[in-house]
């Protein structure tokens, strides 16, 4: 398997208090803590849930010693294993570096510098699959009440799911034909496109083309003379 290298930072030790940002209470437990900061920087539920398995499952991995006794090396050998024993994808040894990562720099507040020699998932190279327009329409044909109107949204706007979960009355502007979606991927505040007049080209537009909905413009928004 190839090796990556993560360069993270200088190599030293932070002084917690000077430039460190947020500082948890010490008095409570390593995973408390950690839940603590997440919170304090208003991480999803789902994500301080996936940051703190991971950073047990570190911790476990290296017979329960505690973070601050360890370093690269440790974060090497664990990563790797990943990798090479428990065979993980791409995506979930990312997210295992990505909670440690923010354990070390944001908890506890020491640099790692940077770590070599971590076998790396290796990515699998597949097609995206994509639904015709037909099959499209039969899903939401096939689907009734709330969930059918969740998915008309998730595929007219481009929007997440929990984003169209946490989607409020008042974020709906039929006037002006879209939604504003509150608090998304970082934490950030977007308008998307109700949907076009046909909408299964906005999230082609929003996704393939890698442009916001507002953005764009359906072809099939134009005169039928326009287009030819």
């Amino acid at each position: 398997m190839p090796e990556m290298a993560f360069a993270i930072g200088k190599g030293n030790t932070s002084i917690p208090g000077e430039g460190c940002g947020f500082i948890p209470n010490p008095k409570l437990k390593l995973l408390d803590q950690v839940s603590e900061v997440m919170r304090f920087k208003h991480y999803s539920i789902r994500t301080e849930t996936s940051y703190r398995d991971w950073i047990k499952r570190f911790i476990f991995f290296h017979g329960k010693r505690h973070p601050r006794e360890m370093g690269a090396f440790e974060v090497e050998r664990f990563l790797s294993d990943l990798a090479v024993n428990r065979k993980v994808a791409s995506s979930t040894q990312n997210q295992a570096f990505n909670a440690l990562l923010f354990l070390y720099r944001e908890v506890l507040h020491q640099e790692w510098g940077e770590l070599g020699r971590v076998e790396r998932a290796k990515r699998p190279e597949r097609l995206p699959v994509v639904m015709t327009r037909s099959e499209v329409d039969r899903l939401l044909i096939g689907m009734s009440g709330t969930h059918q109107l969740m998915a008309r949204l998730l595929y007219g706007t481009g929007m997440r799911l929990m984003e169209c979960v946490r989607l409020r009355v008042k974020d709906v502007d039929f006037e002006q034909n879209q939604v504003t979606v509150r608090e998304g991927k970082g934490f950030k505040d977007r308008q998307d496109l109700l949907g076009h007049k046909d909408v299964s080209t906005t999230q082609i537009y929003t996704h393939v083309m890698a442009k916001p909905g507002l953005g764009v413009r359906s072809p099939l928004d134009e005169p039928r003379s326009q287009v030819a």
